[in-house]
């Protein structure tokens, strides 16, 4: 009997000490900063006030500061001059970082004759308003004057902010005018013309990009409006400006362009303040640089990695340097110049005034090569011709291809590639230059192909896609051929036989491409057609039909968010039997053709009937079932219906 209720007095202790625990999770649940679930009545309680908040026009305070949502921002700033506002997000640590000071600004200005309102909201659940004022990071600051937004990038301190708003508030302010000046066909020409260089952006007004690049577009030109010279950015309205738009090919928002004395030249550098400030400061500065010691153009000739590219001339009034630097200004992305008005540098070069000499540096040259090629200028020649004759004589018959020279050297197919240790640095310049020469032997007998060496540590992921990391073998070979294609020789010894009939099979279509692609799927009868690399050519590349693919990743949130909308779209052309709404991952499978390539993701092409090599892609619009729908009923050869009901 005192066993048993010995037993019955642990049993109930135990059971009060897991409802002391139960009850103390609950209290640290309710303190804390858990995950809210649906099952939970409280939540639910809570949420449904959130959204009355939202929806209502009350104006409340905390701390003294207002906080304004979707329901009350337009009554509570209605007849106000000035008001601060911030907008954050509640799990931002800079957010909770600033909140003291905030609310020490919000004390000062309503101390302040006339009081000046202080507010915050949250645009976690306001998105409405982070919208509207396209509010891209937390916690950003805003003065309102008169309900038009003034950017504040100053301190976040008390000081610093308060004597801003004090400023903006001024009955006599006026917001200074835009640093970035507006362009439109009656101004156009006069401004490009006359300037010696400037940054014009083509934009849409409704273009996501473009409103993203606007406010550093134009702290880039404030910034660069300072500068002694100044160098000006403009920006022009394609679409109210179709002429211009149409006249320069512009094709997608935002398009930017550099034009130096009306003379238009590409722009695809950094598309942010600093970035945008720094490629433009680069881009004022002389295309080639003057060079005047003959021993630092043969240091330049022996060591180097790449060719040098050197202009002889007598003045800077020689008429042929005019065109060499215009020729330069078009490729000064890609390649180094130089130039010289040097007798001593031209005796060198065994080179007269007028004339572009291109030398290789010593490791690269041979026995089956010229040490070195020249152009002469003369006064009719155009400046594409040197441009020309530069690109056409770069490479060595053997180069280096590494990843810093791969995207400006390497792009004409097809290219072999021979991979193994690369290394020109003395202790192992032998080893490398000894199966180059074997690389020299094949491809001197192939001049309608590029080849190059590189190093396989460099292009190991490169390796593994062909098949050839795990071989075992010193060397490796593969080809990159056109439409994307790739080829790898079956490991095996290198040397030039070996190689050379390698080459010559490729050459004769006898060694098939290697392609990346998953499983084919064994029922592919859904609304959305899946696409693997191995099935690309024949869905894609149908000529009896329209494709409409996209190209996604699965861990990617704008595809995940696309979905509903384009499976919806796959309903409703399912009934057309030449229209096919497509995907395919590709981070999973090769894209085989080099007109699709998908930069980013979603991308999205229609590949019609009659235009498989040509694609037109989807860009500029939302990505809504209506507008998809629309671009098919303006692009789709194959489409027997319009669909007038979304």
């Amino acid at each position: 009997m005192k066993k048993v209720t010995l037993l019955l007095i642990v049993m109930l202790g135990v059971v009060h000490f897991a409802s002391v625990i139960r009850c103390e999770d609950d209290v640290f649940a309710e303190e804390g900063e858990g995950e809210l679930t649906d099952d939970d009545s409280d939540d639910e309680e809570y949420d449904d006030d959130d959204a009355e908040d939202e929806d209502s026009t009350e104006v409340k305070e905390e701390n003294g500061v207002v906080v304004l949502t979707n329901g009350n921002f337009e009554t509570f700033m209605e007849g106000k001059d000035t008001v601060l506002v911030e907008f954050y997000a509640p799990w931002c640590g800079h957010c909770k970082q600033f909140a003291p000071e905030y609310e020490k600004i919000a004390q000062t200005l309503k101390e302040n004759e006339p009081a000046i309102p202080v507010a915050k909201c949250d645009v976690t659940k306001a998105s409405d308003l982070g919208t509207r004022f396209e509010v891209s990071g937390y916690p950003t600051i805003k003065i309102l004057k008169k309900g038009e937004p003034v950017d504040y990038d100053g301190a976040r301190t008390e000081t610093a902010i308060v004597a801003r708003v004090l400023e903006v508030a001024h009955p006599d302010w006026k917001p200074p005018p835009e640093a970035t000046l507006v362009l439109t066909k009656d101004n156009f020409d006069e401004t490009v013309n006359n300037a010696d260089i400037i940054l014009v952006e083509f934009y849409a007004p409704w273009c996501g990009h473009c409103k993203t690049l606007a406010p550093e577009y134009e702290k880039a030109a404030k910034d660069l409006s300072k500068r002694s010279p100044p160098i000006p950015l403009a920006k022009v309205d394609a679409t109210a400006e179709a002429e211009l738009g149409a006249r320069f090919e512009v094709s997608g928002y935002p398009t930017l362009k550099i034009f130096r004395k009306g003379k238009m030249f590409d722009y695809d550098g950094p598309r942010e303040r600093e970035g945008i400030v720094g490629r433009m400061i680069e881009q004022a500065g002389p295309p080639s640089k003057a060079v005047q010691a003959v021993k630092q153009v043969q240091e330049l000739m022996k060591d180097g990695d790449d060719a040098v590219i050197l202009g002889v001339f007598s003045s800077e009034q020689d008429a042929t340097y005019e065109t060499y630097m215009e020729a330069c200004n078009t490729l000064r992305e890609d390649f180094h110049f130089l130039h010289t008005f040097s007798s001593d540098v031209a005796k060198l070069l065994k080179a007269s005034p007028g004339q572009v000499v291109m030398v290789q540096p010593e490791r690269f040259r041979s026995k089956y090569e010229p040490a070195s090629h020249t152009f002469t200028i003369k006064d009719s020649t155009a400046a594409s011709e040197v441009q020309d004759f530069v690109k056409k004589n770069i490479l060595p018959l053997v180069g280096h291809r590494k990843q810093s020279n791969d995207a400006k050297r390497y792009t004409k197919r097809p290219l072999v590639v021979v991979y193994y240790g690369v290394d020109f640095s003395f202790d192992f310049k032998k080893a490398t230059q000894f199966w180059r020469t074997k690389v020299l032997e094949v491809a001197k007998d192939f001049p309608e192909y590029t080849f190059a060496i590189a190093d396989e540590e460099d292009y190991s992921d490169e390796l593994k896609s062909l098949g050839l990391s795990d071989s075992g073998e010193d060397v490796h070979v593969g080809i990159f051929g056109q439409e994307g294609k790739k080829y790898a020789m079956e490991p095996e010894e290198l040397d030039s036989d070996v190689l050379g009939d390698f080459v010559m099979a490729f050459k004769k279509g006898k060694v098939a491409p290697i392609i990346k692609s998953q499983p084919v799927p064994k029922s592919n009868k859904g609304p959305v057609k899946v696409v693997v690399g191995k099935t690309f050519d024949d869905i894609v590349m149908d000529t009896k039909k329209d494709v409409l693919i996209e190209f996604y990743a699965p861990w990617c949130g704008h595809c995940k968010q696309l979905e509903p909308d384009y499976l919806a779209l796959g309903k409703m052309y399912k009934g057309e039997k030449n229209i096919v709404i497509a995907k395919m991952d590709a981070t999973a499978n090769d894209i085989p053709h080099d007109s699709y390539k998908a930069e980013g993701f979603p991308t999205i092409y229609l590949a019609t009937s009659d235009g498989k090599q040509s694609p037109v892609k989807f860009e500029g619009g939302e990505r809504t079932l209506e507008a998809f729908s629309k671009f098919l009923e303006k692009h789709a050869t194959k489409l027997s219906q319009k669909k007038e009901e979304l």
